[in-house]
């Protein structure tokens, strides 16, 4: 997947964990396990916007663009 989540590196930088944030987000931790490890396919903006006020931070600091070819080479395929 082109969009790689930075969010664990976010929580560890800020000495948070991701059951803090999901106390202060009100968002379950379920679903932002389902976020942190890349497995979403989709977020809210409102979510988004929740998550980046709790952490002080930009969504481009969450969000990452890896363009496909860069995700392959890196996967070892073609």
């Amino acid at each position: 997947m082109p969009i790689k989540i930075n969010l664990d590196d976010i929580l560890y930088e800020r000495r948070l964990t991701l059951t803090e944030l999901s106390e202060k987000v009100d968002i379950t931790l379920a679903n932002l396990s389902i976020l942190k490890t890349g497995k979403a396919r989709a977020i809210r903006f409102s979510t988004l916007e929740a998550i980046c006020e709790a952490l002080q931070c930009q969504p481009g600091d969450i969000l990452e663009f890896t363009p496909a070819s860069r995700a392959r080479k890196a996967s070892g395929g073609r």
